[in-house]
């Protein structure tokens, strides 16, 4: 009988041994203080080609440009480049005139885009960048447990996907707003200027009111 028991009770302390070390297991381990889950940008580049002759596009390139641009959605955040093997500056003046409609500069250099373009062609490139946090929310622990004091996973699921799907334009998650440089007075000055202004709540004296006797 003794030695039964001494069996059973082996055998009970061996289940909770592993069910103790199976819910260590799912414990977080990560001992930095910032997120694993961050932010990534993607980029996507649509082309579209245009004839483009000596004097630049002509009017019915320029209709389909400007109804692919609509298709497209052009808008803040998207940047818009030129592949013109002439190196025409009246095709660059009419596609920039084009996405000036929509508040966009064209840039510098374009990026690699499958295939060549054609003698006669210029390639009107699209780059659109999105942000997303993948792997949000992440609920891959499965112990409550935290021995390790360390940052869970699904710790700053919320505030960077909402930060990712806000951002007007992802690309300042990578390099940021790039400034001139100079301090200019007028436009910093701007609020206190207003703030002086503005007439005290009081200055017209107290307003007369009738109240019921």
């Amino acid at each position: 009988m003794p030695i039964a028991s001494n069996r059973k009770l082996a055998g009970a302390l061996a289940l909770s041994l592993g069910l103790a070390l199976g819910a260590c297991g799912g414990m977080p381990t990560h001992r930095g203080l910032e997120s694993l889950n961050q932010p990534v940008v993607e980029r996507t580049n649509y082309a579209f080609d245009v004839s483009a002759g000596a004097g630049g596009l002509s009017v019915p390139e320029q209709q389909r440009l400007a109804a692919w641009f609509e298709s497209m959605d052009l808008r803040y955040g998207d940047r818009v480049s030129i592949d013109d093997p002439m190196m025409s500056g009246a095709t660059r003046n009419a596609i920039s005139k084009l996405a000036a409609r929509h508040g966009i500069l064209v840039s510098e250099g374009a990026p690699m885009t499958a295939g060549y373009v054609e003698p006669g062609n210029a390639r009107v490139v699209i780059t659109r960048t999105s942000a997303s946090v993948p792997n949000c929310p992440n609920w891959s622990e499965k112990s409550d447990a935290n021995y390790n004091n360390a940052t869970r996973a699904n710790y700053g699921c919320a505030i960077n996907s909402n930060f990712a799907a806000m951002i007007a334009n992802p690309e300042d998650l990578i390099t940021g707003q790039k400034g001139s440089g100079e301090t200019v007075v007028s436009t910093g000055s701007k609020a206190i200027a207003s703030y002086r202004k503005q007439a005290p709540t009081g200055e017209g004296g107290l307003k007369e009111t009738a109240s019921d006797e």
